[in-house]
């Protein structure tokens, strides 16, 4: 049960944030977004607030912002439909009923000869008993339709997706895998305030219970001065020499408060790789300094993507192994084994999925973010949109491949822990 928590709690939070980037900076574009979601499949919360309903659904397995014009309008209104009309105080149409017009009486019901929601925002036609008189009527650029008791608010061309520039599309795009690298640096940040950032001392930081370390009488903050008689510079010095001395005697001279000493230590042997190494059960150094924990939350931030995407390298390169990807069931799994040793790990874990996440949908691919960044790109190039159906066909294709990849790294997954 733990895990279910943990893993909704962290994927949830990814997910919220990216898909916040993606609102913050469609409404600021002036974009209609009709729904914030959480998950997909059925609603299981949501509420309105303003243009937008923000929902939780069933599945937390991604999320999305359904922008008005991104996808065909899920109303269309066609000459010779008959629709109620209900006005606001500017004698505007402010809401379209399309059906269960007798729960409106006061809605004038006209049957449509001419309409247009996009640009002109005006409909026409002609009312019960008076067939040989049309008359139009202007629409509220903030009206709505009246479907089966729902509203759903009509986005003229202005609100639409399509009609701001690539520039802003570009950000309403972008924004949300850059949301995911400004959470994964405000994790860290925070961590680094809590158990501070690690530095390249050769210095002791926090003892394990029961590690050689501390059965030699090492304490923490003592100063590595040399091993074996070879001079420490860095903390990166002591982790080799101890890994190349498993279960061997190290003479280990030490400066505490001033004063130097020589302490024997035997390093315990452990398995890594295939082979033994020494361990003598001591973290590394840590600081705290505000300046420290900014720069190297920062530079964590860098290092973490330069090294997703040498991975991803290898699989473009043909390097390629299944056990290099990790589904939902992976993660699933990778995140119970990290709850087990504590929340200040799990924050660590969420950041970097949070940078994988960002660096993932930055690809360009289609269907994924930096797919469409990638049309948007050719179309600032070429000074025009690329064709619809053709771009409709390449998106299609790309969601063909994800869902494909998705099913293969799940069963290796589902295979890794179970058979």
């Amino acid at each position: 049960m733990n895990t279910v928590i943990a893993f909704i709690i962290i994927f949830g939070t990814l997910v919220f944030f990216h898909e916040l980037g993606h609102l913050i900076m469609a409404q600021r574009a002036g974009i209609l977004c009709r729904e914030f979601a959480i998950g997909f499949g059925p609603k299981i919360f949501s509420f309105k607030r303003k243009e937008t309903v923000y929902t939780i659904r069933l599945l937390p397995i991604g999320g999305f912002v359904k922008m008005a014009g991104e996808d065909p309008e899920v109303i269309e209104i066609k000459p010779g439909h008959t629709v109620g009309l209900l006005f606001n105080e500017q004698n505007e149409v402010e809401k379209i009923i399309l059906n269960d017009k007798e729960k409106y009486p006061d809605a004038l019901v006209i049957e449509v000869e001419q309409i247009d929601l996009d640009h002109a925002m005006r409909i026409s036609g002609y009312e019960a008993g008076n067939e040989d008189i049309l008359t139009g009527y202007n629409v509220s650029q903030t009206s709505f339709y009246i479907a089966d008791g729902e509203e759903i608010q009509i986005a003229p061309y202005n609100r639409q997706f399509g009609s701001k520039t690539v520039w802003q599309r570009i950000k309403a795009i972008a924004a949300g895998p850059i949301m995911n690298f400004i959470l994964a640096y405000v994790i860290l940040v925070a961590l680094g305030f809590i158990q501070g950032v690690t530095v390249d001392d050769p210095v002791l930081g926090k003892l394990t219970k029961d590690g050689r370390a501390a059965e030699a009488g090492l304490m923490q903050g003592d100063h590595i001065v040399s091993i074996n008689g070879e001079k420490m510079n860095s903390w990166t010095d002591v982790v080799q020499t101890v890994q190349k001395n498993p279960e061997k005697k190290m003479n280990v001279v030490i400066d505490r408060d001033g004063k130097e000493s020589t302490v024997q230590v035997v390093p315990e042997a452990v398995k890594a790789d295939g082979k033994s190494i020494g361990r003598f059960g001591s973290y590394p150094p840590t600081e705290n300094g505000f300046l420290k924990v900014i720069s190297s939350s920062g530079t964590t931030v860098i290092s973490t993507a330069g090294l997703i995407l040498t991975n991803l390298q290898k699989i473009v390169t043909g390097q390629f192994s299944l056990d290099m990807l990790a589904g939902p069931v992976g993660i699933y799994d990778m995140t119970g084994e990290v709850a087990k040793q504590g929340v200040l790990t799990l924050m660590q874990f969420a950041a970097f999925l949070s940078i994988n996440l960002g660096i993932v949908n930055l690809l360009p691919i289609p269907a994924l973010d930096g797919g469409r960044l990638l049309f948007l790109f050719v179309e600032a190039i070429r000074g025009k949109p690329i064709n619809r159906e053709k771009e409709a066909l390449v998106v299609f294709i790309g969601v063909a491949f994800l869902m494909l990849l998705m099913l293969v790294v799940t069963w290796n997954d589902i295979q890794r822990l179970f058979l």
